[in-house]
């Protein structure tokens, strides 16, 4: 498969989820992400991190693989790539809800973190991902 087109969500293939009466959350960690910078021709790098609770269909992830290469020689924004990710990745899984994360390398001394969010018309609570808590657990007394 050639990675020299645009990406486009037709390239992510899905599968049948075969828990689509429960609510779980699947992360896919992308550490080597890397596009263009549209200013300068630099190269950009950094992970891409996707959460999402699925319903009917799952991603196929060699093929997220291969969609995310494709980003490659792209000259475009860290806001344009994370939200163009979470799109893509809606249209082709329509999961309950999607967090793509996008936390790039340093440049120039600065890092940057995109975060962007969907959320299907009708999530129960207990459908959302909880967030991990940082430090040391309490106990009640």
């Amino acid at each position: 498969m050639s990675t020299s087109t645009a990406p486009d969500a037709s390239q992510l293939e899905t599968f049948p989820n075969a828990y689509p009466q429960r609510h779980y959350t699947i992360e896919i960690v992308c550490p080597e992400f890397t596009s263009v910078c549209p200013r300068t021709g630099q190269p950009d790098f950094g992970t891409i991190i996707i959460t999402y609770v699925p319903r009917e269909k799952c991603v196929e992830l060699k093929s997220l693989k291969l969609y995310l290469q494709r980003y490659r020689n792209q000259g475009i924004f860290y806001e344009t790539v994370v939200n163009r990710i979470l799109d893509d990745f809606v249209q082709a899984c329509q999961p309950a809800l999607c967090e793509v994360v996008g936390e790039f390398n340093p440049r120039g001394g600065i890092t940057t973190t995109v975060t962007s969010t969907y959320e299907a018309a009708f999530v129960p609570d207990s459908a959302k991902p909880k967030k991990a808590r940082k430090g040391r657990r309490t106990s009640p007394r």
